[in-house]
């Protein structure tokens, strides 16, 4: 496994991250712990959660994906990893987590990490992530932006000072975004640096073969201002694992839960998937495989999310780390991409 460091002065990561949403729906708490078990073992030190997981998110299990992490955590050596949450924003009819919530100011964040670190059964959270913008912005592929939708907000600005406190309290040590564009991205980095607030290490954005849509403009980001990105959804949610093309009722996330997934049944989304199978079933490989490859290798990613639903399926998706997409390969995906570009933005 290789290691790298998140924005130049954030933690140093494994470059695979294991996902946990599925912790307390799909996976019960011994499933669960197997995973984590088979992550460090295969050198993974770096485990992402959110307090609203497990997804889809309910009253009845919220926070129960943070408690299986917390309950594992206790039997480790916390000094080896790095733990990474996220604080829900308002706008999500999330009515269960602190009222809605209505805000990301300081009291939501400060009750979300205290929440958070309960849970967790940790003194601190190593990477705290604010999980989609407190303002009016798509969301999840609800494209396009929508000037109506105008509300009002916390200030970035207050988002920052508040972290900061908890920063100051050694409760987090490091900021993250995540679902952000790059209006929102480079304002935190303006601030942050103006007002010597907590600088912004990583945002954690969907990227895959069907969504590459942080190429334009966010990457760029990432080069000039130090912002890892954390790539979740690699295999957009199992169509890249190819298991929909066989069968559209195929057993998973997309078919077990209802309006779940909306940006990969857009148009365009099968037409895609099915070249980049032809490509892989001609180099020998497994669509996933190739998915995985192809995420892990580019240079703005800093860490790449992979989650499962089975042991099995986790150490396929680790296996994959050890893969190298050749010129010829990679070439083949360019033309697929020109010809289905981000049919699931």
């Amino acid at each position: 496994m290789e290691y790298r460091r998140l924005g130049g002065s954030g933690p140093r990561v494994s470059a695979v991250c294991l996902g946990t949403m599925t912790f307390g729906q799909q996976n019960g708490e011994a499933e669960a712990h197997s995973q984590l078990d088979l992550a460090v073992e295969r050198g993974i030190d770096f485990i992402d959660t959110a307090e609203m997981y497990p997804v889809p998110a309910r009253a009845e299990t919220s926070g129960e994906t943070e408690r299986i992490v917390g309950n594992w955590l206790a039997r480790q050596a916390r000094e080896k990893l790095v733990i990474a949450t996220k604080v829900a924003g308002p706008a999500r009819s999330l009515e269960w987590i602190r009222g809605g919530p209505l805000a990301l100011d300081r009291a939501n964040i400060r009750a979300a990490v205290e929440g958070s670190l309960r849970r967790l059964r940790t003194d601190y959270i190593d990477l705290y992530q604010l999980h989609w913008p407190a303002r009016n912005q798509p969301l999840f592929g609800q494209l396009p932006f929508d000037p109506a939708r105008e509300r009002d907000c916390t200030p970035i600005r207050a988002q920052l000072e508040a972290l900061a406190e908890l920063v100051e309290e050694g409760k987090i040590r490091h900021v993250g975004l995540s679902n952000e564009q790059p209006w929102g991205l480079m304002e935190f980095v303006r601030l942050a640096r103006d007002s010597g607030l907590p600088r912004v290490v990583s945002v954690q954005n969907a990227y895959n073969l069907l969504n590459r849509v942080y190429e334009y403009g966010m990457s760029e980001i990432t080069l000039r201002e130090d912002v890892a990105l954390l790539a979740y959804s690699p295999l957009a949610f199992g169509h890249l694992s190819g298991k929909y093309l066989a069968d559209p009722a195929a057993h998973g996330r997309l078919t077990e839960f209802e309006n779940f997934g909306v940006r990969y049944a857009k148009p365009g989304v099968r037409a895609a998937v099915e070249r980049y199978a032809e490509i892989a079933r001609r180099r020998g490989m497994s669509l996933t495989a190739l998915a995985l490859a192809f995420v892990y290798s580019r240079w703005f990613v800093g860490s790449t999310i992979v989650g499962a639903t089975s042991v099995a399926q986790l150490a396929e998706n680790l296996d994959a780390w050890h893969r190298r997409l050749d010129e010829d390969t990679l070439a083949e995906i360019e033309q697929v991409h020109q010809l289905h570009a981000n049919p699931a933005p």
